[in-house]
C-alpha cells in the first residue's frame, strides 16, 4: 500500500506521496523484507481508481508486472499479486502467473479476489457487479481451469534430445477440452508447469461463499480481525471446513493482518498512533464507510451511531465480510460515526495495536499459540519506517523465542510456508 496502510501515511514529513508508482521505493521494501528472512511481499489490488483521488493516492501499479520487476531485485522472498477472477479469463492468467513463477525461479502467489466494487464492473462494461453469489461460482470455474491449465505440461514433456530432434513427447502435453457453465477452453498452456506446479493460491474473502471457495481452493488466507475472539472462531471455523472439504487443515495457512504502532514505551506508541489520526481527513473516512454499505455519506451523522437500517445488516453485494466487521466493532464498543472511521484509517477493520516492541511480539505469539492465526501479513501503518521498526524491534524477540528463521531454508514460496508441491491431474 504505496506509503502505508494508514490512509493519512503520504502526509508523513518523512513520507514518498508519489510511493505508489515509485519502483525503487518497492525494491528497497522488498530488499528490506527480504534481508528480515520474511515469506512474501503481498500486493493488494483492484481495477479501479480508490475513492476520487481527492484525499489519498488513488491509483496502484499493476501487481503481475511490479512482481516481475522485483522477482529481478530480490532473490527469495515470495511475491504474491492480488488479481480479479471476475475481470479476468482463466487462459490469461494462469499464462502470467506461471510466467512470474518461472522468471522468480518459484516464488509466485496469486491472492485470488472476486471484486466487489461497482465501479471496478463498470470499467468492464457491466452496469453494475455481478452478485456475490455469481462471483463466486465463476471464481470456483476459474480456478478449476487454472490448475488445470497449469497441469497441462507433465515434467517429463520435455525431452529437448538434439541427437533425435525430438523437442516434447505431445502424449505429455494435455488438452483440457473444458465446457462450462463461464468457460469454454482448449488448453494446454503455451507456458511449461510452473516450479511450484502452481503458484502459491491465497484467498482473502471472509463470507460465507469466501470462506466455502478457500475450503475448496485456498492454501493461504489472508483474513480481517479486530479481536482475538473473532479471529480464533474465523481460525476454527476455516479449519473445519476445510476438513470437510477433503484437505488436510494443516495445508491452509491462516493470516490475519496486524497494523502495529510501536514505540520504545506505550506512550510513544501512542503518540505515534495518535499523529497519524490527526493527519485524517474525515471526509475521505465517510466516503469509504458509505462504500462499504453500499449508500451514500449523507445518511451518516458523524457523532451519531450508525443508522438502524445499517445495524439491521442489509444484504449486500459487495464485501459482506467486512461490512459484517464494521458493524460488530461498532456494537461491541458503541462508537460513533466519527470514532468508526477513525479506527479503520489505519487498517481498513484489520487487528491495530498501539503498543512496545514486546507488546507487539506478545500478541503475535498468544494469538498464534491460543489458535488464531498460523502467521501474520505485517500491514505497517507508514512504509518504509514501520516495516523497519518492525524488523529491528519486534523480529529479534521472535528468533529470541525461537518462533521465526533466522535464514531462508528453502528457495521457493512453498517451501517458505512449508506447503508441498501439489500432484499433476495428468500424471499417469
Amino acid at each position: 500500500m504505496e506509503a502505508g496502510h494508514h490512509e493519512a501515511a503520504w502526509r508523513l514529513p518523512d513520507s514518498n506521496p508519489r510511493a505508489d508508482f515509485d519502483l525503487q521505493h518497492w525494491i528497497g521494501l522488498a530488499r528490506l523484507a527480504e534481508s528480515a528472512k520474511f515469506d512474501s511481499l503481498f500486493l493488494a489490488d483492484g481495477p479501479a481508481l480508490i475513492g476520487t483521488g481527492e484525499f489519498r493516492p488513488p491509483g496502484q501499479l499493476e501487481p503481475l508486472t511490479l512482481l516481475t520487476a522485483l522477482s529481478q531485485a530480490t532473490s527469495r522472498i515470495g511475491l504474491i499479486a492480488t488479481v480479479s477472477s471476475t475481470y479476468n479469463e482463466p487462459y490469461n492468467l494462469a499464462r502470467r502467473l506461471a510466467s512470474v513463477d518461472h522468471v522468480s525461479g518459484g516464488r509466485a502467489g496469486w491472492n485470488i479476489v472476486t471484486s466487489a466494487g461497482a465501479d471496478e464492473a463498470a470499467n468492464f462494461g457491466l452496469d453494475d457487479r455481478p452478485s456475490h453469489a455469481e462471483r463466486y461460482a465463476r471464481a470456483d470455474e476459474f480456478l478449476k481451469v487454472a490448475k488445470a491449465l497449469w497441469d497441462s505440461w507433465e515434467a517429463e514433456a520435455v525431452a529437448a534430445d538434439k541427437t533425435t530432434g525430438q523437442y516434447a513427447d505431445p502424449a505429455r502435453l494435455h488438452r483440457l477440452g473444458h465446457h462450462g457453465r463461464y468457460f469454454k477452453v482448449a488448453g494446454p498452456l503455451n507456458v511449461e508447469r510452473p516450479p511450484q506446479g502452481h503458484p502459491l493460491l491465497v484467498q482473502a474473502g471472509s463470507s460465507e461463499d469466501g470462506k466455502d471457495f478457500a475450503a475448496r481452493h485456498a492454501e493461504a488466507i489472508f483474513t480481517a480481525h479486530s479481536t482475538y475472539e473473532r479471529a480464533a472462531a474465523f481460525y476454527a471455523d476455516i479449519k473445519a471446513r476445510t476438513r470437510a472439504a477433503g484437505r488436510d487443515p494443516d495445508g491452509v495457512i491462516v493470516l490475519p493482518g496486524i497494523v502495529p504502532y510501536i514505540g520504545s514505551t506505550e506512550a510513544e506508541a501512542r503518540a505515534l498512533a495518535g499523529q497519524f489520526d490527526e493527519l485524517r481527513v474525515p471526509q475521505y473516512g465517510l466516503r469509504q464507510l458509505a462504500a462499504v454499505f453500499e449508500t451514500d455519506p449523507s445518511v451518516f451523522e458523524l457523532d451519531e451511531p450508525l443508522p438502524d437500517f445499517i445495524l439491521a445488516r442489509p444484504k449486500l453485494e459487495g464485501s459482506q465480510s467486512r461490512s459484517d466487521l464494521i458493524i460488530e466493532l461498532a456494537v461491541r464498543e458503541k462508537l460513533t460515526v466519527r470514532q468508526i472511521i477513525s479506527r479503520l484509517g489505519g487498517g481498513r477493520g484489520h487487528f491495530e495495536f498501539v503498543g512496545t516492541p514486546e507488546q507487539v511480539a506478545d500478541t503475535i505469539i498468544s494469538w498464534f499459540e491460543g489458535g488464531a492465526a498460523d502467521g501474520f501479513n505485517i500491514m505497517a501503518p507508514a512504509l518504509p519506517s514501520g516495516l523497519a521498526a518492525f524488523v529491528e524491534q519486534v523480529l529479534p524477540i521472535l528468533r529470541g523465542k525461537g518462533l521465526f528463521r533466522e535464514e531462508y531454508e528453502g528457495t521457493t514460496l512453498r517451501e517458505h510456508y512449508g506447503l508441498p508441491v501439489p500432484p499433476n491431474q495428468f500424471h499417469a
